[in-house]
């Protein structure tokens, strides 16, 4: 994250995105496949960690990290989506500043932690006697709830993070196409090198 200032020096929290260009893998129709999607291919990865089911449909177009697939939410998308070729390029330039956006990633991984950091739980007090659980869950089931069972859902330890999250009404501040980097305001889920998801709203 980084700060950048406009023409009347108001100061803007961003994230800045490298963004490498993405390629069209596939286009898939409803008299083939059955529903309208476009499969786009993105970073990049060693070949031989590829496997060979996946090279033979990259039908060479590059390496990737990632393979993604995105339907159109309208009807005239449909028409642009079937002018595209496998192994055209999507670059930053198909944003602008000022457009908002949706961002979705993995969030960052944070370990197996207990109820007062992964839950938002108070504590006990350290007075009266209390000895080494303040930080204890407390009471999980009992005779009178749900049979004596423990219940699904019960918030208790374990590990936190790693999640998908969406973040949703972020802008586009500015497009740097020299770079393909992509500056968007505020804050994204992840850590550095993680993919990133950017959809327009």
């Amino acid at each position: 994250m980084t700060q950048i200032f406009d023409e009347t020096g108001k100061v803007t929290p961003v994230t800045v995105l490298s963004a490498s260009p993405n390629v069209v893998i596939a286009i898939k129709s409803k008299e083939k496949d059955g529903y309208v999607a476009v499969q786009v291919g993105a970073g990049a990865r060693k070949e031989k960690n590829i496997s060979m089911p996946v090279r033979g449909h990259l039908k060479g177009l590059g390496n990737f990290m990632v393979l993604k697939e995105y339907r159109p939410e309208k009807v005239s998308e449909e028409d642009e989506l079937s002018k595209m070729t496998p192994g055209t390029a999507v670059g930053v330039d198909v944003f602008a500043p000022g457009d908002k956006v949706v961002v979705s990633a993995i969030s960052k991984g944070k370990g197996f932690q207990g109820v007062v950091k992964r839950h938002k739980f108070k504590g006990d007090s350290r007075t009266h006697g209390r000895k080494h659980s303040e930080r204890a869950p407390g009471s999980i089931g009992g005779g009178g709830r749900a049979g004596g069972r423990v219940i699904k859902g019960m918030r208790m330890a374990g590990r936190m993070g790693a999640d998908r999250i969406t973040v949703k009404n972020l802008h586009v501040v500015a497009i740097h196409k020299e770079g393909n980097e992509i500056l968007i305001s505020g804050a994204v889920p992840g850590r550095r090198g993680t993919i990133v998801e950017v959809r327009g709203m």
